[in-house]
């Protein structure tokens, strides 16, 4: 995995742009390519994902660590892939995606290119109260240091208890159905165990 790349930007393209690396040429997609403009032939250090499909490897590229981690976590959405992910951030202010998410603003993520109703709800699903540690860059009005402590620490227990229930005999299907409201509560990892059996089993 490449965690990052410095070097000079030799082109930028409306998709991607080229970091020249002691004469290799990395093409690697960003949110707003031509905000690199203003530093051709400039030494940049760009934070990359690399992602691999059977007909395709690509680097995808980032100005902080942080945007990085907004895109990474976009990308566990059901429903969106890079191409998706990258479109939002290139469309969005990044702390108005996460107040989007906190706030269940479905009305503003809607606008997004490629992100309907039922993606925008999804969105709120799999990430609401999981943008913590991103949120104390770009939002940090949002959450307090202690919300974020909580909130890690009641996530951390949340996937003890998914993977426990896996162990446990059940399809990954059957446990997507209980973590919507899973995620509404604060528990330990015990009693998220608990109350998902007493779900699953009604």
């Amino acid at each position: 995995m490449i965690e990052f790349i410095k070097g000079y930007v030799d082109d930028v393209t409306p998709e991607y742009i080229v970091i020249d690396h002691h004469g290799l040429g990395y093409q690697i997609h960003t949110p707003n390519p031509f905000s690199y403009s203003k530093s051709k032939q400039e030494e940049i250090m760009i934070y990359t994902y690399q992602h691999v499909r059977e007909d395709l490897i690509a680097l995808y590229g980032f100005q902080t660590r942080e945007e990085k981690a907004l895109f990474l976590k976009l990308l566990n959405v059901t429903g969106i892939g890079p191409k998706g992910a990258l479109a939002i951030l290139a469309s969005g202010n990044p702390s108005q995606v996460i107040e989007a998410i906190e706030n269940e603003n479905e009305t503003f993520l809607v606008k997004f290119p490629g992100v309907g109703k039922k993606t925008a709800r999804q969105i709120i699903l799999d990430l609401k109260g999981k943008l913590g540690d991103v949120a104390a860059l770009y939002a940090p009005d949002l959450f307090t240091h202690e919300d974020i402590e909580e909130r890690q620490t009641a996530n951390q227990a949340l996937n003890e208890a998914i993977e426990a229930l896996k162990v446990l005999g059940y399809a990954e299907r059957e446990i997507k159905k209980v973590v919507p409201a899973l995620r509404e509560e604060s528990l330990t990892t015990d009693q998220y165990i608990k109350k998902a059996l007493q779900m699953l089993l009604k």
